[in-house]
């Protein structure tokens, strides 16, 4: 099969995911086999100290025979999963890319709701989002997170004033030509990542749109309510200092791409 250059690079941060990778790898390919556009997989596995490479590479023969790029990239060490996605996206071809968590908390059935608004010119960033419609949660996650989620979502409306109702799922497709801009200037390497991007691509006037996703709690998350809740509320403070020395602005070349957003 000829290679194409692909329409769409799915992006998929891993650390040690050596149980979990390989099965979502095998239902991404399934829905991808069903979708006309060609299509690279980039996994990024972030200083994994298990068999997470390997598993990956064990999967490239099948998305070989089915006309489908799967590469692999590694930070050595661990860098967060905030930098994996930038390099992610920062080394993928796609026109539109999508990130999603390695265990697809949100199943990839649901990326045409995030993949149709940008392709039909509506929006320039799309996420998806657990709160809009809390019905399509099947499998909830343990009230002392969730309660943590949602004062991290009081929070981050009064620190950084974005109007949304879920920052923090992991589930996000953009348009990249107009994006990698903004995304080149996040300075946040872990979980905190989420809100700075949706605050600099809001700064640059990209179109957002939040959208409600299917999503299911998956045992073996890596965040720890406590820590992981402190170190993201300090992300929110330290979002504001990086906004107000200037390191979100976009210059030179880079603003090309959303003076373009802009002046639609």
């Amino acid at each position: 099969m000829p290679y194409m250059e692909p329409n769409l690079s799915i992006i998929i941060p891993a650390y040690n995911e050596e149980t979990r990778i390989g099965a979502s790898l095998d239902a991404i390919l399934d829905f991808l086999t069903h979708q006309p556009h060609p299509t690279e997989v980039v996994v990024v596995n972030d200083g994994s100290t298990d068999l997470t490479a390997e598993v990956v590479t064990s999967h490239e023969k099948d998305f070989v025979a089915a006309g489908i790029d799967l590469r692999l990239l590694t930070n050595q060490p661990n860098r967060g999963k905030g930098y994996s996605v930038k390099r992610g996206v920062t080394e993928a071809r796609g026109e539109v890319v999508l990130f999603t968590d390695a265990d697809l908390s949100s199943p990839i059935s649901e990326a045409p709701k995030l993949i149709q608004p940008i392709q039909k010119g509506d929006a320039d960033l799309v996420f998806g989002s657990r709160a809009l419609d809390r019905t399509l949660i099947a499998i909830r996650q343990p009230l002392a997170r969730d309660f943590g989620g949602r004062i991290f979502n009081l929070l981050m409306r009064l620190i950084i004033r974005l109007p949304f109702k879920d920052t923090q799922c992991g589930f996000k497709a953009f348009r990249r030509r107009l994006t990698l801009p903004a995304i080149k200037l996040q300075r946040v390497e872990r979980f905190g990542f989420d809100p700075e991007l949706l605050y600099i691509a809001r700064k640059h006037d990209l179109r957002l749109l939040e959208v409600p996703v299917a999503w299911s709690h998956s045992e073996g998350s890596r965040v720890s309510f406590l820590r992981d809740s402190v170190k993201m509320f300090a992300d929110l403070i330290l979002i504001r200092l990086n906004d107000a020395r200037g390191l979100y602005t976009i210059r030179d070349a880079d603003s090309v791409a959303c003076s373009t957003a802009r002046s639609r």
